[in-house]
């Protein structure tokens, strides 16, 4: 699946350790080096389409798990410090339920 950045933005982002909704793709961090995404910037708050900086998640390009049409689906951290990651048991519970 292809997908503009644009199509990307906006997107609820949710964590498939916790089932929580961190919020909305709100921007993006390039390697200028290579021309990659490194990482998508997760916004909780918006009002009336205004997104806000307070409380901004970074989640790095390699923990995002799947992209779809309403969502992103993210493996992430519940904290900053990098604690509770999910267990190998709701790795392969997740890959069976999308079928990989």
């Amino acid at each position: 699946m292809f997908c503009s950045t644009c199509e990307l933005r906006d997107k609820e982002v949710i964590n498939v350790c916790d089932g929580n909704r961190l919020g909305q793709v709100a921007d993006f961090e390039v390697d200028a080096a290579c021309g990659r995404i490194a990482a998508v910037i997760v916004c909780p708050d918006t009002v009336g389409g205004i997104l806000f900086s307070k409380g901004r998640v970074r989640i790095p390009w390699d923990r995002i798990v799947r992209i779809g049409r309403d969502a992103v689906l993210v493996e992430a951290p519940r904290d900053a410090n990098g604690c509770g990651e999910c267990s190998e048991g709701q790795k392969k519970g997740l890959k069976k339920r999308l079928g990989l």
